[in-house]
């Protein structure tokens, strides 16, 4: 949030008596002041102040001007970030991926790194709870296989991921993330050694909840405080688990601690922001916030994957790096495969493939016609290839339509 008129915005370790408090680092509802707006009066109120904030805004003409060295300038600083995006971009940024098959020629290979996956997962899941430890060498196998097929097409794994679907959120999580990582991953440019760590952190970073009890974890209410307690100690498990498993490097423990960071600082569990979080805590971070919101919950439902991605756009700068921000974009695409989608002719298809070039005209199984009825048989349609619908129009994706729109079921999609 950039500052207002009379307004500064500083750090709070600069922040005194006698200065007039207009606006906080976080909602006004999330601190015991009572109202907006707040005259720091007393030793009290500064301490409270400096325990709760990273930094506030200060109204220079109500009340003591702030020492200069402490005066935040939000142009140089997202300038700052910027060039460290930059300079971290080039440094990963080693291999050029080549998409080497079609989404059909992949799907049989990406099937079968699938089904490896998946026992590693349940085998993975089985052993922690049973008070085991994790076997790397059991992951490896289904890990690898699987980078290996988004390696060569991204789009086939993550259409398998879409249409799928199991029960169980963890299970579901813990797969959709390692497929999101090794696609940013590739999409980043990362060599081979950089795209397995930052999976195995997307396969990793919820191990921690093994340790804790299922009421909590299927809890369909709201979280009280010790609740949200209990649920953020699950970084801290997750790092002993992995700290002591052999196999697991230390850029994939590093991005499993700082998870939950956030750009702004309100993350937890150290508070960190900005370039302080590493890059592939930021990454997966990311990864982390879009399956989770994409998929259904104990206490919520997923939304569509195209809302998800306006709601990430929406939260750059400030939850997550803008930066980042738009180049998992450009790897999921404004409407990610598994999207339903209705195009501008009124026909409703699910997205089977996204192109690196043409992000907004991707692959499309159409299901429904115009008057929504069901089509007697799908039909493929590249919107990269084709422009007009039949009447010469040009045809482009109206909308994003939530998951189950129209009674779509996605298992019923597999492609034999």
């Amino acid at each position: 949030m950039d500052a207002k008129p009379n307004e500064v915005k500083i750090a709070i370790n600069g922040l005194q008596l006698r200065m007039y408090v207009t606006r906080l680092d976080r909602p006004w509802i999330e601190t015991p002041f009572v109202f907006e707006g707040l005259f720091v009066e007393n030793a009290e109120q500064l301490a409270r102040l400096r325990a709760l904030c990273r930094y506030v805004y200060v109204d220079i003409n109500r009340g003591l001007t702030p020492d200069a060295r402490y005066v935040q300038n939000e142009a140089a600083a997202r300038a700052a970030e910027r060039q460290v995006f930059v300079s971290e971009f080039a440094r990963l940024n080693t291999t050029s991926w080549q998409t080497t098959a079609t989404v059909e020629a992949e799907l049989p290979e990406a099937e079968q790194a699938h089904q490896h996956l998946e026992h590693g997962i349940e085998q993975m899941m089985s052993d922690l709870r049973d008070g085991r430890e994790l076997d790397m060498s059991r992951l490896r196998e289904g890990v690898g296989a699987m980078i290996d097929s988004v390696t060569r097409n991204p789009s086939a794994f993550v259409w398998l991921k879409a249409i799928r679907k199991k029960s169980g959120y963890a299970y579901q999580h813990a797969l959709g993330s390692s497929i999101w990582a090794a696609s940013f991953g590739r999409h980043l440019g990362m060599n081979r050694e950089e795209i397995d760590d930052l999976t195995f952190a997307g396969l990793l970073f919820d191990v921690g909840k093994t340790t804790l009890p299922n009421e909590l974890l299927e809890k369909t209410c709201a979280f009280d405080a010790s609740d949200h307690d209990a649920m953020r100690g699950h970084v801290q498990a997750g790092v002993e688990i992995l700290e002591r498993t052999p196999g697991v490097s230390k850029r994939t423990v590093e991005a499993v601690a700082t998870h939950h960071e956030r750009h702004d600082g309100s993350g937890y569990p150290r508070g960190m922001r900005g370039a302080n979080i590493p890059i592939f805590g930021r990454l997966i971070g990311l990864i982390d916030s879009y399956d989770a919101m994409t998929t259904n919950r104990p206490h919520a439902h997923g939304r569509s994957p195209h809302q998800v991605v306006m709601e990430l756009y929406n939260a750059r700068d400030t939850l997550f790096q803008a930066d980042l921000v738009e180049q998992f974009i450009q790897t999921c695409g404004v409407y990610p495969t598994g999207s339903l989608v209705e195009l501008s002719d009124g026909r409703v298809g699910v997205v089977t493939a996204v192109h690196d070039l043409k992000r907004l005209r991707p692959s499309v199984m159409l299901l429904l016609d115009a008057d929504k009825k069901r089509l007697p048989d799908f039909v493929a349609l590249d919107l990269s290839t084709v422009e007009n619908d039949e009447h010469g129009r040009l045809l482009t994706i109206r909308r994003g339509l939530p998951e189950g729109a129209h009674g779509i079921d996605p298992s019923e999609l597999f492609l034999d």
